[in-house]
């Protein structure tokens, strides 16, 4: 039956494309860039909390079943006042949960100001911007898969006619794997 139906669909449908129906569509928003960019974690964000309100709102279906059945409540009129109390409390729970996500700002779809994190030291300024411009005058070497002797190695010495070798450095910890029985 499904495959039936696309099929219809395909047959009877109009097709005709566009530049602007042949695009992404993102929310209303105009697409930039590659799609594997980073995410920005408040879509993340307000998608769990439509999601964590989504799913607890169908529990208020079988409450309101319970609630309405008039054989139920007839029968014992105190699972009338306890289905209403249950119901209060979890309203209440989740009315909490929104009032939490609204004051932490999670709600904000732009953040209206940057939290700065602020630290009591007291290091002046001038030296954090010292260290940083003696951080960025660092240079990275190209990669070559030839060895890069230094001059003073290269330049012949007048007392010595033979070339001497840097020794090969052996690593200065070797692991040892112990087995099970010889734990001593």
């Amino acid at each position: 039956m499904v495959c039936v139906a696309f099929l219809i669909n395909k047959a009877i449908a109009p097709h005709k494309p566009n530049p602007e129906k042949l695009t992404s569509y993102e929310c209303g928003e105009e697409t930039t860039g590659n799609a594997w960019l980073p995410f920005n974690s408040r879509f993340y964000v307000i998608a769990l909390v439509f999601l964590l309100f989504d799913v607890e709102m169908v529990f208020i279906f079988p409450w309101a079943t319970v609630f309405g059945s008039h054989e139920i409540n007839s029968y014992e009129p105190r699972w009338g006042w306890l289905a209403l109390t249950e119901m209060f409390i979890f309203l209440g729970i989740l009315i909490l949960g929104l009032a939490y996500v609204w004051v932490k700002g999670d709600l904000d779809w732009i953040k209206p100001k940057p939290i700065v994190p602020t630290t009591d030291t007291a290091i002046p300024p001038s030296l954090y911007e010292k260290l940083n411009l003696e951080q960025s005058n660092f240079k990275v070497k190209a990669f070559t898969l030839e060895r890069q002797i230094p001059e003073a190695e290269t330049t012949p010495t007048l007392a010595t006619s033979t070339t001497t070798t840097t020794p090969i450095k052996k690593p200065m910890f070797k692991p040892t794997f112990k087995k099970p029985g010889n734990e001593q």
